[in-house]
């Protein structure tokens, strides 16, 4: 089987595409595939580094402002569409794919048009509980649309083209012990360990909390932190140029082995997209969730609500964050064993562990 893989642009949709070609890979090992990004965004190295080609177009989101240079971003926008499509065929004709695959994100949008129009068969996965621009657009054209959770605004598609899966997740998040993890890592059992991040291309607010929360931890000594800056990684080094050498500071651009890392920890502070929250769930990991306020339909306030709601995670909204109040809020948590062992009997409760085989038999079932 070939299988051609369209995702791009944050983690939240590189990783779940990636999880689907591993699932591939270990249960068909002859699958071959082809993934498609950007060149220059995080999937030109996060795929390469799981071990997939991927050929890369040039592509854009549309602007939702209103603005001159808006309308001049999305004339660009779709120029580089029409392009993107013609490219994608080349593409398509050269591999010759069984299955074309979208995870979300705009680069799925010329990617699954390209491969509708040529007959091939199309899946778009949909990670969020609100459907996106692009899933919008494709699903009445794809031949299966899956989803992570019932959507809060249904599709405009017959019930039986739709499927709720749930996210798919890397083996990796369920696979590691915490012991394992932390011998590997060099962390003593008796270490309290706090992972942080503001997602993949990182996140001021949630830099500057940790920054200022950090500082603290340090006076006290509790605490070991590893920390996500993302592309804002210059800027939280700067910040704590005076403390940067502490070896309970561990802060890079990109955490590559979040599932060992994530394993180690004993409580996990990020934003709540779907695919983090799916790792959270898999791992069986406490956590403060603090939702991105600038994210379509406000959907990663209901990811972490859900969450919240179960127990598993306590919701802190970003107009009320501060380092201090992070700081205790965590504090409080994390030195409370209780608190923390429902805590993540709370998160396994949300973990789908068959997610990743369903959608590699429905996926196997439409290749017939």
């Amino acid at each position: 089987m070939k299988i051609l893989i369209a995702c791009g642009g944050t983690s939240g949709h590189i990783n779940p595409a990636i999880a689907i070609a591993r699932e591939f890979r270990s249960r068909r090992p002859d699958t071959q595939f082809l993934f498609i990004g950007t060149a220059n965004h995080l999937e030109a190295d996060l795929v390469p580094r799981a071990g997939f080609e991927m050929k890369s177009i040039d592509i854009s989101g549309m602007s939702r402002k209103h603005s001159l240079s808006s309308v001049k971003h999305n004339i660009d926008t779709v120029r580089k569409y029409i392009s993107a499509v013609r490219t994608v065929k080349a593409y398509i004709r050269e591999f010759q794919p069984d299955v074309a695959v979208g995870t979300g994100g705009y680069v799925s949008a010329p990617v699954m048009k390209a491969a509708c129009s040529m007959g091939i068969k199309t899946v778009i996965h949909e990670q969020n509980a609100f459907a996106g621009f692009v899933t919008r657009m494709l699903a009445p054209q794809v031949d299966r649309v899956l989803l992570s959770f019932p959507l809060a605004r249904p599709l405009n598609v017959s019930e039986d083209k739709v499927c709720v899966v749930g996210n798919p997740v890397r083996r990796e998040f369920t696979q590691i012990s915490r012991q394992q993890a932390r011998a590997e890592l060099g962390i003593a059992e008796h270490d309290t360990v706090i992972l942080s991040c503001g997602g993949s291309l990182g996140a001021r607010s949630v830099n500057d909390a940790f920054c200022s929360m950090v500082r603290q931890s340090v006076k006290d000594g509790l605490m070991i932190h590893y920390h996500a800056a993302g592309r804002e990684y210059d800027r939280v080094m700067s910040e704590l140029y005076d403390i940067s050498d502490n070896d309970r500071i561990r802060v890079s651009e990109y955490i590559y082995n979040m599932p060992q890392i994530m394993a180690a920890a004993d409580m996990v502070i990020a934003r709540s997209g779907a695919g983090t929250v799916t790792e959270l769930a898999a791992c069986g990991r406490a956590s403060v969730l603090i939702p991105s306020p600038n994210v379509t339909d406000n959907h990663q306030y209901y990811n972490a609500k859900v969450f919240a709601d179960k127990g598993a995670a306590i919701l802190m909204q970003e107009n009320d964050l501060d380092g201090k109040k992070l700081y205790d809020c965590v504090k409080d948590a994390v030195f409370d064993a209780a608190v923390i062992c429902d805590m993540e009997r709370a998160a396994r409760s949300l973990y789908n562990p068959r997610t990743n085989e369903d959608i590699f038999r429905i996926i196997e079932q439409l290749c017939g």
